[in-house]
């Protein structure tokens, strides 16, 4: 019997209605199908008094999902696209990911396309993207103590108010730099267009095999947006004396301290996208965010007298 997992946001009254009828659907077809809200794999934050809250990136996955899952369907926005690749990248779940929130940047298509996407992907009539994912690690006197799995970007910065912070990052085996700035980023290919595009950083199409550094109002007009191969780790120790918060994904993360340091590499897992069409980046760039769309007026030639 085929298997297929549903993963929903049940804020949404219309992704849980939704989510009841895929499943109805697909049981009627001789499916096997588990149902699981995107709680699962929100991250959190560490509490600067207690241990640090630690979940393992390949633990997070619902009962049910697992490898001999053929596909998964993702109702929600982009917070839930994220958190559902937290919790099934490390299995390699295609995921058929359907916007019922606002930007759905990440997301395949919408509610009022879902009948003939899930008949497709029946039919399997689709093909499969893959998207690099970041490992984010916090070590504290040799010790691991907090992970995530990052299909956009990792942030590091100061809180509750902002201020300069001062880093020492390493990039794979060349020598180490210091920047000043209100926080760093680094950033997939996928998060280009997340934080780091606002805080000027490059886009940087999909399948190019880099990862991009991105310093937050750097004190310096040498400190830019920074692209570099995936293969290179990055190891950056925070040289201040307070402490500093790390956020992944925008949806939770974890206290630095001064003599801790973090790392960040290209993880072993990939985000596996279910594309209906052949992925045109540029027409998402322009529906999404407007890139490239023309100019209503444009000059015209005067002759002059």
């Amino acid at each position: 019997m085929p298997k297929a997992g549903i993963i929903y946001n049940d804020i949404k009254p219309a992704a849980c209605r939704i989510a009841e009828e895929i499943k109805d659907k697909l049981l009627s077809r001789g499916w096997e199908v588990h149902l699981a809200t995107g709680v699962g794999g929100i991250l959190g934050y560490s509490n600067p008094s207690g241990p640090v809250c630690n979940t393992p990136i390949d633990s997070l996955n619902p009962p049910g999902f697992d490898r001999d899952m053929t596909f998964a369907v993702v109702l929600g926005g982009d917070g839930t696209v994220l958190s559902a690749c937290r919790q099934l990248a490390p299995y390699g779940i295609p995921l058929l990911t359907v916007n019922t929130g606002h930007m759905g940047f990440l997301t395949e298509t919408y509610v009022n396309h879902l009948p003939q996407a899930l008949e497709a992907v029946l039919s399997d009539l689709y093909h499969v993207e893959e998207r690099s994912t970041l490992r984010v690690q916090l070590f504290r006197d040799q010790h691991l103590l907090w992970e995530a799995l990052s299909l956009n970007e990792m942030v590091i910065h100061r809180e509750p108010l902002t201020s300069m912070c001062h880093f020492e990052v390493e990039i794979g085996r060349h020598a180490p730099v210091d920047i000043a700035a209100d926080g760093l980023i680094i950033s997939t290919p996928t998060g280009s267009t997340a934080y780091s595009l606002s805080a000027g950083g490059p886009v940087i199409t999909p399948g190019v095999p880099v990862l991009q550094l991105v310093p937050i109002c750097p004190h310096s007009l040498a400190s830019r947006a920074l692209v570099f191969a995936n293969s290179e780790p990055v190891t950056i120790f925070p040289a201040n004396t307070t402490r500093l918060v790390m956020v992944v994904d925008g949806n939770g993360g974890c206290y630095v301290l001064p003599d801790d340091r973090v790392r960040i590499e290209r993880s072993p897992y990939n985000a596996r996208f279910i594309r209906l069409q052949p992925p045109e980046f540029f027409h998402i760039l322009r529906e999404k965010l407007g890139w490239g769309l023309p100019h209503i007026a444009k000059p015209t030639s005067v002759e002059l007298p």
